[in-house]
């Protein structure tokens, strides 16, 4: 966990003190995402073909853009294009991706993904919502809505109050 000392947690300074600005806030979100990202990893990892984040996430980007080269994807992910080679190399010997020479564009490779691609997406996607659902079941209805309009403001203020202003490499939490 974070420096905040865990979920529950009294935060710096008491209630109404100093601790209630947006650094204690950051260390109690800090605590929360990496609860969020335990259960998001444990539930990707709980799918019939065990992928790594990387590849999860390369996979929802060209599920997002089909079509990228190599390089796009390379750009998206912000790695490097070795990096983006190997994984993609293993992508498709796995059956997940599919490498296409573009119809005008002879030199250039089209990524795609399969239709077992496709299936470990929606797979991972059902088992990701279906554990949030849990732990979003067991707060209070209040909380619940308290914490969707703090999401929607988060987002808003991280775009700079721009809706749906993201690119493929940022538009997914």
């Amino acid at each position: 966990m974070s420096r905040s000392g865990g979920p529950g947690r009294a935060r710096p300074g008491g209630a109404g003190g100093p601790g209630d600005g947006p650094l204690a806030l950051a260390l109690e979100l800090s605590d929360a995402v990496d609860g969020l990202a335990h259960l998001w990893s444990v539930a990707g990892q709980e799918a019939s073909m065990r992928l790594s984040p990387h590849q999860l996430r390369a996979l929802r980007i060209l599920e997002s853009e089909p079509g990228l080269n190599l390089t796009a994807l390379a750009e998206g992910m912000e790695i490097g294009l070795p990096t983006a080679s190997r994984l993609c190399d293993r992508l498709e010997a796995a059956g997940l991706v599919e490498r296409v020479l573009h119809p005008r564009r002879r030199r250039e490779v089209q990524l795609h993904l399969t239709g077992p691609g496709r299936q470990v997406l929606a797979e991972v996607t059902s088992r990701r919502s279906q554990a949030l659902a849990v732990t979003l079941a067991a707060m209070e209805p209040a909380d619940r809505e308290a914490l969707g309009q703090g999401l929607r403001a988060f987002l808003s203020a991280r775009d700079g109050g721009q809706d749906g202003a993201t690119g493929p490499a940022t538009s997914r939490l």
